[in-house]
C-alpha cells in the first residue's frame, strides 16, 4: 500500500508514536547535559582516578612490584608531592636562618 493510500488513523499513529520517541529523546538528551549530572560524573571520574593513584602509592609504600601505574596520574602525582615537600623544607630552613 503506498503513503498517499493510508489510512490516516495509522498516519496519526505513526506521528504521536514518533512525538513520544522525541520526546524520550529530548529528556535524555537534557538530562546529558544537565550541570548537576555532569558534575556528578566528574566527580565519579575524579574518585575512581584517586582511588587508582593511592593504589599506585600504597603498592610503591608496601614495595610491590608492578609492570606500570594503574593511573597515568601517579607519577604527577608523585612529583607534585615532592615539590611540595622540597618548598616546604626550603621555608622552615629559611625562617629557621633569619632568626
Amino acid at each position: 500500500m503506498s503513503d498517499r493510500a493510508r489510512d490516516p488513523a495509522a498516519i496519526e499513529r505513526d506521528i504521536e508514536q514518533t512525538r513520544e520517541e522525541l520526546a524520550r529523546s529530548i529528556d535524555e538528551l537534557a538530562d546529558r547535559l544537565s550541570p548537576k549530572h555532569a558534575a556528578q560524573r566528574g566527580m565519579a571520574k575524579v574518585k575512581e582516578e584517586a582511588g587508582l593513584v593511592a593504589e599506585d602509592l600504597g603498592a610503591l609504600a608496601r614495595r610491590e612490584k608492578q609492570d606500570r601505574p594503574r593511573s597515568p596520574l601517579t607519577g604527577p602525582v608523585l612529583i607534585g608531592a615532592g615539590v611540595v615537600a622540597t618548598t616546604l623544607a626550603l621555608r622552615m630552613l629559611l625562617r629557621r636562618r633569619g632568626r
